[in-house]
């Protein structure tokens, strides 16, 4: 059954949790593996692209990146842009924090049992979108008794048409776990089919956050149970 009315404040007690969860996540290396299939009207891969990339930190305790081994690429239809790689960073594995809150406008949608927990459902979406921004369109299951998003489903926008090129991005569905107390990202999946002018094309992306460790920890943190 669907709830009556909002929670008084969910969205600003939502962009608090999102806050404290993006502060700890900040402290952990992970790997993070992007595979992105070009799939044909049978559903059999035509081309892809992989790649391996480790979060870590320097001895200056700074975050950085680093490729492991060489991107795998076959794609025959598909061009990756530096806006695909930006949504892969930073709005597919999404975050409301209270520095970006004043972005979205939120709508309260009820209540859900998501991933077997009890849930408010908020949607959110950009109140503009200026130039070169890349912002998230979307749902956000929110637990009822801390405020910890559990699962989000969107799209990154704005979709990117001119007169001479399309830069069309898919619907995406991300899975958070629990890892020392907080919902961190372990999953982003998509299945869509982009109608470009001429063609359209099936493409399945999955994205993998593994391997999370806590800076200064020797060991790798499993996934807890909730």
């Amino acid at each position: 059954m669907l709830a009556q009315e909002a929670p008084p404040g969910l969205a600003r007690k939502v962009a608090h949790r999102e806050s404290l969860t993006q502060a700890e996540r900040n402290q952990y290396a992970y790997r993070q593996t992007v595979r992105l299939q070009e799939l044909d009207n049978r559903g059999s891969a035509q081309g892809e692209y992989r790649e391996v990339r480790d979060i870590i930190f320097s001895p200056e305790h700074e975050r950085t990146e680093q490729t492991i081994g060489a991107p795998k690429m076959t794609l025959k239809h598909l061009i990756l842009t530096e806006e695909d790689f930006r949504d892969i960073r930073d709005v597919q594995p999404f975050v409301l924090t209270d520095d970006v809150a004043f972005i979205y406008e939120s709508k309260f949608r009820g209540d859900e049992v998501m991933d077997g927990q009890d849930c408010w459902v908020l949607q959110v979406r950009p109140r503009q979108i200026l130039d070169k921004q890349r912002l998230f369109d979307g749902m956000l299951w929110v637990k009822k008794d801390d405020y910890s998003v559990v699962r989000s489903e969107g799209q990154a926008v704005p979709q990117i048409r001119t007169a001479t090129s399309e830069n069309l991005f898919p619907r995406f569905t991300t899975i958070r776990h629990l890892v020392n107390g907080f919902w961190f990202p372990t999953m982003t999946y998509a299945d869509d089919t982009l109608y470009f002018k001429n063609a359209a094309q099936r493409e399945r992306l999955t994205i993998h956050y593994s391997d999370y460790k806590r800076f200064g920890s020797e060991s790798s943190i499993s996934f807890e149970k909730p």
